[in-house]
């Protein structure tokens, strides 16, 4: 989730818990506690840049390490509230702050380490887009109210309210994922995984991405607010390295960073159209039924002992944004 957003919840949680006087430190608190997890972004190296990636959103938002996270908070907090609160009361709401950070990430598609170090699996249960103004605004006003009026109720409302959004988004994202099978169905093919997930700002339009005898298949899917409706997209063939990268050497630095951006993408990899030596996510782009990638790995092929570059691509059609808005309406794209 956007910063922001985490910071409100690690704030609404922490004073949803509070003692009525302590309602603005316990807030402060949560705030900057559930902001640390994200730290981990300074874990970089210059000449690996997949790093960096790799360690987003890793052991810093495991469960395990929310005792260790809390800890941190409230040492770097100490100096500051040391006059208004004991350090266990610090700790306290530290806790309640930082432990909101994985568990909300792992709403969005993107996933974290929630279980490590006794799995890598990234969980990502996709109920929520990564920046969320509805949600964001539930948060937002429980905080204003609580800091202002010393209400812990207000932040506690707010949390119920918060919850019912992210049950929608289940809700929605169940609905959408039936839409996607029975289209798979309906095409005639095999469906060997398939993933739905919520496009950005809202829970009606979603991305679904499934794949079937090693190809991929994107399409947009709006549900609720009346009549489901698809928005055909293209497919694209699974980036196979043996098939697409022959004689590569399987020890060299550039097939293990073929392999760590596969599984930093879950095995979702093509290879970017018209762009030989560049692989993407396919679980990602500007529109919901587009092939264009947001962000891949460029393959040095020249030299194969040197890391692979990655980028965030922001080229889009400059009609992308009538797309978008036509598709969240439900409206022909003809219009």
């Amino acid at each position: 989730m956007d910063l922001l957003t985490q910071g409100l919840l690690g704030g609404v949680l922490a004073l949803s818990g509070a003692a009525k006087r302590e309602a603005r430190c316990a807030a402060l608190t949560g705030f900057a506690a559930a902001l640390l997890a994200d730290a981990d972004v300074f874990i970089s190296a210059s000449d690996d840049p997949l790093l960096k990636v790799e360690f987003h959103r890793h052991f810093s938002h495991a469960l395990i390490f929310i005792p260790v996270g809390a800890l941190i908070a409230a040492l770097l907090l100490w100096p500051l509230l040391r006059k208004r609160l004991p350090f266990k009361r610090i700790y306290w709401y530290a806790f309640l702050g930082y432990a909101t950070a994985g568990l909300l990430d792992a709403c969005t598609s993107y996933g974290t380490h929630l279980l490590w170090p006794f799995s890598d699996t990234r969980i990502a249960w996709s109920i929520i887009a990564i920046i969320d103004p509805v949600f964001s605004l539930v948060l937002t006003v429980a905080l204003i109210l609580g800091f202002k009026y010393y209400r812990p109720t207000a932040a506690r409302c707010g949390l119920a309210l918060a919850g019912a959004y992210l049950l929608l988004g289940f809700w929605q994202h169940q609905q959408a994922l039936q839409v996607a099978t029975d289209l798979a169905e309906q095409r005639g093919h095999q469906l060997q995984r398939i993933i739905v997930k919520p496009t950005i700002a809202n829970l009606v339009l979603w991305r679904s991405v499934y794949q079937s005898n090693e190809r991929f298949y994107v399409d947009a899917i709006r549900v609720g607010l009346g009549k489901d409706r698809i928005y055909p997209g293209d497919s694209a063939p699974m980036f196979d390295l043996e098939r697409d990268r022959p004689g590569l050497d399987s020890a060299s630095i550039l097939a293990r960073d073929i392999g760590r951006f596969s599984t930093l993408a879950n095995d979702y990899v093509i290879t970017a159209p018209g762009r030989a030596n560049v692989l993407t996510d396919i679980r990602y782009s500007m529109l919901p039924n587009a092939m264009t990638a947001m962000w891949g790995i460029d393959l040095n092929v020249a030299s194969t002992q040197q890391h692979a570059t990655f980028e965030v691509y922001r080229d889009r059609p400059d009609d992308a944004r009538a797309l978008f808005l036509a598709m969240l309406l439900g409206r022909d794209l003809a219009e």
